[in-house]
């Protein structure tokens, strides 16, 4: 029997590559307000947290739902390439033919914004992921690149997104100048055990199962281990239907939890 019909599920709903199930929680509520009233005001935000928190999926899932009609999502994740490259690369972005030479590319960047805000009443709004690699030099011309009108106008919304020590480097007095525009900041800290009960039971129903997966002491050794975070749940959930599945089990035990918990550690 293949581990997926034995515990009536339709697809394993715990796979990176499986379809998408979006679990919202008090905190994705959050920023998604936060992200809402950022592309409302326009200037720049902050998004930090630890890998396997969900930030690129609660941004996937916002960028989702704005209307193509009054918003242009342009997202990157390059967060490492050089200041030259990266004005070629958002001038790219913004459907612009990247030049040689930074003051030309800051030029279609800007006149590309500009357009789209000014003439389209169209709201840009760049996600710019991982953005605690980010170089110096970027982090200081950033400001400079979505100056419009003296510093008078905002024309779009920049998200910074990232870990944790994306803060500690925006503190330092180098960047106070950006630290100071930000209008958004935010830290997402992880889920609770109740939330964490109810990421997995949603993700399972979301995949059509309809009974009893997980008895109540695997689901507490799974959130105990996984600690509030949804990347380490999704792996341990997969790693428990594989296991039990192996010993012949109809509901993920707590012996069966605890050796899919000691084999994604020592993994």
């Amino acid at each position: 029997m293949d581990y997926i019909a034995r515990y009536g599920l339709e697809f394993n709903p715990f796979l990176k590559n499986s379809r998408d199930i979006y679990i919202e929680t008090e905190e994705t509520k959050e920023v998604r307000f936060r992200l809402d009233y950022l592309s409302r005001t326009k200037g720049f935000g902050l998004l930090v947290g630890a890998p396997g928190l969900g930030k690129t999926t609660a941004l996937r899932s916002f960028a989702a739902s704005l209307s193509p009609a009054n918003f242009k999502v342009i997202y990157t994740g390059l967060s490492t390439l050089t200041l030259q490259d990266f004005y070629r690369h958002l001038a790219s972005c913004l459907g612009a033919q990247p030049c040689c030479h930074k003051t030309d590319n800051f030029r279609l960047i800007q006149s590309a914004i500009n357009h789209l805000a000014v003439e389209k009443r169209i709201t840009p709004f760049f996600i710019i992921d991982e953005a605690n690699y980010l170089n110096t030099a970027v982090l200081n011309d950033l400001k400079i690149l979505f100056n419009f009108e003296m510093d008078s106008r905002d024309r779009a919304a920049i998200l910074l997104a990232g870990q944790p020590q994306l803060n500690s480097i925006l503190s330092l007095n180098a960047h106070e100048a950006m630290r100071q525009r930000l209008v958004m900041n935010y830290s997402m800290e992880g889920l609770s055990k109740q939330e964490g009960r109810a990421y997995i039971t949603g993700k399972l129903s979301g995949a059509g199962c309809r009974q009893t997966v997980f008895d109540e002491a695997a689901m507490e050794a799974v959130l105990n281990a996984a600690n509030g975070i949804p990347r380490i749940i999704n792996r341990l959930c997969d790693s428990c239907l594989l296991i039990a599945h192996t010993d012949g089990l109809s509901t993920v035990t707590a012996e069966a939890a605890m050796k899919a918990i000691n084999d994604v550690q020592l993994g």
